[in-house]
């Protein structure tokens, strides 16, 4: 199950070569002979369909191109990635911005080059046939959450934009990986996930149609999953940033402009990848994720300050972000420009 979770706890990353924090990086070759950088990029997740741009770039030779042989990493949960990215066990992450903000809350040494996702694709997720239309709908409803993760926090905010109490419905708490057979199973109405991650998983799973209350559309947007990197590679190789982050954002607007191919270029990447109609109905969820209204017609990954500072108000709001810091502390704005 593609779950991306703030999970707590430490499970060491496979020991990477090269000094990938920053003290050098690795060569290869290209076959055309192009002396190539080896750069790791550590996934939020086990790979699924949100991921495939990686792949297609990789594919299509976009990373190649910047001078990049990019290796692809599976992770296990977001906060696991930035600290891994920060320690420079890794040479980028891919993670949900909820888990950067806490984690450079802890002082680990870590930036976002870019959100890519800028439109939640947190949700309320059910069977269709369950006829919840509306939030008010939601009275009375037992819903499987995961105390302490990003969705359970936010929840609460997203009750009350909607003239709802806390008290209005039971939340349960549940392990990740085991809301979804909650809901399948009866034992909880909804659940709280991602529409890009496990509602394709339960349709395929269960046979039956899933339905959404996406909080970006009931009154609540925030930042979602993006490029990092640690303070260390940041000061010792901004090149390779750079390139990194261009090629990154190029092989995305690559991607979305041929999503079946995308998808496609994920065969054999993982033996957890989800069925094909799963990942195909996961993109194309995370496709509508890429921009919000002041990034409209930009590049993949380029962001505003306002956009970020209300991610950072809505966190704040939650209690995942005691003290707020200046958006420098989280944001590397110099790493891709409109």
């Amino acid at each position: 199950m593609k779950l991306r979770r703030l999970v707590v706890g430490f499970v060491p990353l496979l020991l990477l070569t090269a000094a990938c924090g920053g003290g050098g990086t690795e060569k290869s070759k290209s076959a055309s002979g192009k002396e190539l950088d080896k750069v790791t990029l550590t996934l939020n997740w086990y790979p699924y369909g949100e991921h495939a741009p990686f792949y297609y770039g990789k594919k299509q030779g976009i990373y190649e191109k910047h001078g990049i042989d990019l290796q692809i990493q599976a992770g296990q949960g977001s906060q696991k990635t930035v600290q891994a990215t920060g320690a420079g066990q890794t040479q980028f992450g891919w993670a949900d911005t909820p888990a950067l903000l806490a984690g450079v809350g802890q002082g680990i040494p870590v930036k976002s080059l870019g959100v890519f996702l800028q439109t939640t694709p947190a949700s309320v997720q059910f069977f269709s046939a369950k006829g919840i239309k509306t939030p008010s709908d939601l009275k009375g409803k037992k819903i499987a959450g995961t105390a302490g993760d990003a969705l359970s926090k936010t929840f609460p905010a997203f009750l009350q934009k909607n003239g709802l109490k806390e008290s209005d419905v039971s939340v349960q708490n549940t392990d990740p990986a085991g809301k979804i057979a909650a809901v399948v199973s009866g034992r909880a109405d909804a659940l709280l996930g991602y529409a890009s991650d496990q509602g394709p998983t339960m349709q395929n799973k269960a046979g039956k149609p899933v339905s959404y209350l996406r909080f970006s559309e009931l009154g609540l947007n925030f930042y979602s999953n993006g490029l990092i990197a640690g303070n260390r590679i940041l000061k010792s190789d901004p090149a390779l940033v750079k390139r990194m982050v261009d090629a990154t954002s190029e092989t995305w607007a690559a991607a979305e402009q041929n999503p079946q191919a995308a998808v496609a270029s994920m065969q054999g990447a993982s033996a957890q990848l989800p069925p094909a109609q799963v990942l195909s109905d996961q993109f194309k969820t995370t496709l509508t994720l890429l921009h919000t209204g002041a990034t409209k017609g930009k590049a993949p990954g380029v962001n505003t300050e306002a956009d970020w500072k209300q991610t950072i108000d809505v966190f704040h709001q939650a209690g995942m972000v005691t003290a707020p810091k200046p958006l420098a502390d989280y944001w590397d704005s110099a790493a891709l420009k409109g």
